[in-house]
């Protein structure tokens, strides 16, 4: 399975293939009433991850984010904050195909406020809910691991104390 790419990362693989490239991108922590944070199982690596990906040029990155969140689950989400911006050598992918990237992703967290819960297929395979108590163990991406201990959302919580700066 090839996840596809956007049409002007291509034009530009077209030009330095595999080498390196800086991509801005989003990420889209929604979070349900009881606490819980929406992640996507990726087809192509099995992982759970963020929802998120890639801005389009001249697109506006809360409107990429709130684009990804339904390409990849069906749902429709409104942004409630912006809550990192994330970057370093942790956040380097290297795809299937031998792409490498140094993401730069904006973190936004959100609600869900409609559509239906669905994977889409090419990227992801599965949508689900998870309590953060999960988290830590859970099969995360390195992005996604990375983006969470950043939030501070993947230490052991105190009985009684509030998960995470969300």
């Amino acid at each position: 399975m090839v996840v596809p790419i956007p049409e002007h990362i291509a034009r530009i693989r077209q030009k330095i293939g595999h080498d390196l490239l800086l991509v801005p991108a989003v990420s889209v922590l929604a979070r349900d009433d009881a606490g819980r944070l929406l992640l996507v199982r990726h087809t192509e690596s099995g992982l759970w991850g963020l929802v998120g990906g890639c801005v389009e040029i001249d697109e506006d990155p809360a409107d990429a984010a709130v684009r990804e969140a339904l390409e990849e689950t069906g749902l429709v989400v409104e942004l409630t904050g912006m809550v990192a911006a994330v970057g370093g050598p942790q956040y380097r992918i290297r795809y299937a195909n031998g792409d490498e990237a140094a993401v730069i992703a904006v973190v936004y967290t959100a609600r869900v406020t409609g559509g239906s819960a669905l994977a889409q297929g090419d990227e992801t395979c599965e949508v689900g809910w998870f309590p953060p108590a999960e988290l830590p163990d859970l099969a995360l991406g390195s992005f996604a691991r990375a983006t969470l201990t950043h939030l501070d959302w993947l230490c052991a919580p105190q009985p009684g104390t509030p998960v995470g700066r969300l």
